[in-house]
């Protein structure tokens, strides 16, 4: 997998579903539940910690700030990488959360995870709302990149017990 695209990332993308869609609540219950905070920011005003800008979710912490016009793929890959991050540098992290490559990917893989548990997104919708927003991978898309190119990632996680070991 290449670094999502830095330039103008959402630019005309299409309409990927924002928290509006999914509600607080249940984004809030399932970064609980890897003890992360989630603080909604009021409508219009900068979120805390955004590393894009705009409506881009932000870390600080342990805790993940998003506004209502956040799109989920950008709460759950700012809040996956705070879930990989080790707990001695979770803490310190502000803005720029990535720390390596298979980080990244990593972050990635478990934000696809992560999307079947709210309900009305799911993974498939979440990789084409990644695709729609600009992530870039090297088989082209985020489905192809997930079942076909991700086995790294998935053994960095399940060696840090994010994941099951694979049969």
């Amino acid at each position: 997998m290449d670094a999502a695209n830095p330039s103008a990332p959402h630019e005309g993308a299409a309409r990927v579903l924002a928290l509006a869609d999914v509600g607080f609540a249940a984004a809030r219950a399932l970064l609980a539940r890897h003890r992360l905070e989630l603080v909604e920011v009021a409508a219009g005003e900068p979120i805390p910690g955004s590393y894009w800008g705009e409506s881009e979710a932000g870390v600080i912490g342990h805790t993940v700030y998003a506004r209502a016009d956040t799109p989920v793929h950008s709460l759950l890959h700012e809040a996956c990488h705070l879930i990989v991050a080790p707990a001695e540098r979770r803490a310190a992290i502000h803005t720029d959360a990535s720390d390596s490559q298979a980080e990244e990917d990593a972050t990635c893989y478990l934000q696809i995870v992560l999307a079947d548990q709210l309900a009305g997104v799911g993974r498939a919708r979440l990789m084409a709302d990644m695709d729609a927003w600009g992530y870039s991978f090297r088989l082209g898309s985020a489905r192809a990149w997930f079942e076909h190119d991700a086995d790294d990632a998935r053994a960095w996680l399940a060696g840090r017990g994010l994941l099951p070991h694979p049969d």
